[in-house]
């Protein structure tokens, strides 16, 4: 596909200035492992979607290797336009009614202990696919009963109540990304409203206090670092359990560019602050994205939580 018609409402608009060298502890070596090879002909023989694959991720690699990999839902195409992000955009086809089947047999086939399911932005929809989410976590509970399950979800802005049909189905972990901070909104995510995303994470957790629910944002798109403290007390104030922090890596020339490349030292800084304002479970580093280490990550969110109860 290309670049062109991937991204159709970019095309006109200028490329950014040349991106700057990525420093040595972005960097990440091709996938070449037996584990990717046998990942990747699981989700072609399934004909299934990967954020891995989508957006481009950087540790596909790594992930895929160890059997880990984030299925996208849906379909391929967005219905928004991020700047940020690298999943086409247009006017996206019907949903195939097998795909949670084809989902769970995945899960099993690879042994998966943990899964995350994603999906593109589904505003055609008259629930904005909350159904299908539902579906798929009910499918995967009956193909493999002992993986735990965390879905990454869009903001199903202006469909009602449809989230309350994820939530129901009760996946163990409900992440929906704020991605970044509330000022780069009109530029970053112009098609997402920050408060009605809040609201989300907020509405799931008073539905079920007892679930686990997370967020992530990308730093180096132009953030102040006060404007990211605000958005870990906003995220605190909604009861979130998880943060996620990464470094944002420019896909291509067409979308938003890198300000800055944020530090290691930088990245420890944010875990530090997050931790002392009340979170659960920080993962803070240039490579961390949302379902990085996914697994592992819940495993001691939830050892935290119960250390804290008893």
């Amino acid at each position: 596909m290309s670049e062109q018609l991937r991204h159709p409402e970019k095309a006109h608009r200028p490329d950014s200035a040349p991106q700057p060298k990525r420093p040595d502890w972005i960097k990440v070596k091709a996938p070449t492992s037996q584990g990717y090879k046998e990942t990747r002909n699981t989700m072609r023989s399934l004909s299934l979607t990967t954020v891995c694959e989508e957006a481009s991720c950087p540790n596909i690699g790594e992930c895929w290797s160890k059997k880990h990999a984030t299925m996208m839902i849906m379909g391929e195409v967005c219905t928004r336009a991020c700047t940020f992000c690298n999943v086409a955009t247009g006017k996206p086809g019907a949903l195939d009614p097998f795909e949670p089947t084809n989902v769970a047999q995945a899960v099993k086939q690879l042994g998966l202990s943990h899964v995350v399911v994603t999906s593109v932005d589904r505003d055609d929809l008259d629930d904005g696919g909350a159904g299908h989410f539902a579906a798929t976590i009910i499918a995967i509970r009956e193909a493999s009963p002992t993986t735990t399950i965390e879905v990454l979800t869009p903001d199903f802005l202006r469909k009602k109540d449809a989230w309350k049909v994820v939530a129901d189905a009760k996946p163990d972990v409900f992440n929906h990304n704020l991605e970044t901070v509330p000022g780069l909104y009109a530029e970053v995510r112009p098609g997402a409203r920050y408060f009605e995303s809040l609201r989300l994470l907020a509405n799931v957790k008073e539905r079920d206090p007892q679930s686990f629910t997370k967020s992530g944002i990308m730093v180096g798109l132009g953030e102040k670092k006060m404007e990211v403290a605000q958005v870990m007390d906003d995220l605190r104030a909604a009861d979130v359990d998880f943060l996620t922090i990464g470094q944002y890596l420019q896909p291509t020339p067409k979308h938003h560019a890198v300000e800055a490349f944020v530090t290691p030292d930088e990245f420890r800084e944010y875990e530090t602050m997050a931790y002392g304002k009340g979170f659960h479970m920080v993962s803070a580093t240039p490579l961390t994205r949302s379902s990085y280490h996914a697994g592992e990550d819940f495993e001691r969110l939830r050892a935290a939580r119960q250390a804290q109860a008893a």
